[in-house]
């Protein structure tokens, strides 16, 4: 079944969230889906966000690499699990790049995601210079790595994000995607319960093509998943 998560980022406040699921949930109606929907909102509004028909499930933006302690302002694994998330993103580029998050902490991120019980959307993917520099199918191979010691039969999504289109406008081309999702299948192989999915710049214009091309089974959305119409149209469900 294809995934379309709804990551909102830094943005909502919980006035608005329960309008977009308002919103969100109109589209859906009583529809029975074939695709599964997950919203990844600030913390401040995962109950805001959730809906009581169970449509769709809630993700966390970030948990912290400790079970738990002196650690002012984290939010750990377990605590998002009992708010109700099912997922938790990790490794994304904005917390790889603005916040220094390093290969060790993303493995120990992982590693709690695992004792909550939360299935983890693993983030990775290129910079432009070191797709310039031809290094992509390198870049990814190292950031795989990560992923070493998390249990292979456990379910897992991994969504390739390369850095030079997230928030720019300049999506990767479905050929771009397409040769990404190869490499990371054929290194994640050995995983029973793997979906891979896309981000960076997906709008409704674009996504039908990415997801027929692109070797994906959904896509992690940012911008284009602000607006309740603009995600349900990218998981076609105009």
């Amino acid at each position: 079944m294809n995934l379309f998560v709804a990551n909102w980022k830094m943005n909502m406040l919980r006035e608005a969230a329960r309008a977009y699921a308002e919103d969100l949930g109109a589209k859906i109606g009583s529809r029975a889906l074939s695709v599964e929907l997950v919203i990844a909102p600030p913390a401040t509004a995962l109950d805001a966000a959730r809906d009581s028909k169970e449509r769709w499930t809630i993700a966390a933006q970030n948990v912290a690499a400790q079970i738990e302690g002196a650690f002012t302002g984290e939010v750990s694994a377990r605590m998002v699990a009992d708010a109700g998330c099912r997922y938790a993103i990790v490794g994304h580029s904005e917390r790889r790049r603005l916040f220094h998050e390093t290969t060790a902490a993303l493995a120990e991120k992982l590693a709690r995601c695992r004792e909550a019980g939360l299935v983890p959307i693993y983030c990775l993917g290129e910079t432009e210079r070191e797709r310039e520099e031809g290094l992509s199918l390198q870049i990814l191979t190292s950031q795989v790595q990560t992923l070493a010691r998390d249990p292979e039969q456990e379910p897992l999504v991994v969504a390739y994000e390369p850095v030079w289109a997230i928030g720019t406008g300049k999506a990767a081309t479905a050929e771009d995607c397409s040769a990404a999702c190869a490499h990371l299948r054929s290194l994640l192989g050995s995983r029973p319960k793997l979906r891979l999915l896309y981000g960076g710049s997906v709008t409704p214009e674009n996504s039908a093509h990415m997801l027929e091309k692109g070797g994906v089974d959904g896509f992690l959305i940012g911008g284009a998943s602000l607006k309740a119409a603009s995600f349900a149209s990218i998981a076609g469900l105009d």
